[in-house]
């Protein structure tokens, strides 16, 4: 199977997985959050490998660079393979603050059962507190 010359945009993100699905993608496309050398693109705009597309995601721009063209979704390893990232450092540096904690979920101790009303105030306040 040869490789294609040209892929929808919305398509391509969500293949190189930018984007979770691709209703996701054609709505970034519709709303003008995807554009192509300065310019918002329809979901159906046709790009092509050397194409630099500058995508706003949760409040942080993104720019990546086609490297290459796939239709279908691939595994993340794979589709990092497809574009380079050229977003700039002061972004990259922002979305790694925000995103830093995220990821952990809160414990309890074992055995401790879910916290009572008064418990549940006390964190909300001591969080509250704490950003």
């Amino acid at each position: 199977m040869s490789q294609p010359e040209k892929v929808r945009v919305d398509k391509w993100l969500w293949s190189v997985r930018i984007f979770k699905s691709r209703t996701i993608a054609t709505d970034a496309c519709k709303s003008g959050k995807v554009k192509l050398e300065g310019v918002p693109v329809k979901a159906a705009q046709q790009i092509q490998i050397g194409d630099v597309l500058e995508v706003r995601k949760n409040g942080f721009n993104f720019q990546f660079k086609v490297v290459e063209l796939i239709q279908k979704r691939v595994g993340a390893p794979i589709a990092q393979t497809c574009y380079e990232d050229l977003t700039p450092e002061e972004e990259l540096n922002k979305y790694k603050a925000w995103f830093i904690g995220k990821a952990a979920a809160e414990q309890r101790e074992k055995g401790a059962g879910r916290p009572t009303k008064r418990e549940r105030r006390d964190i909300e306040r001591f969080k509250k507190n704490q950003f």
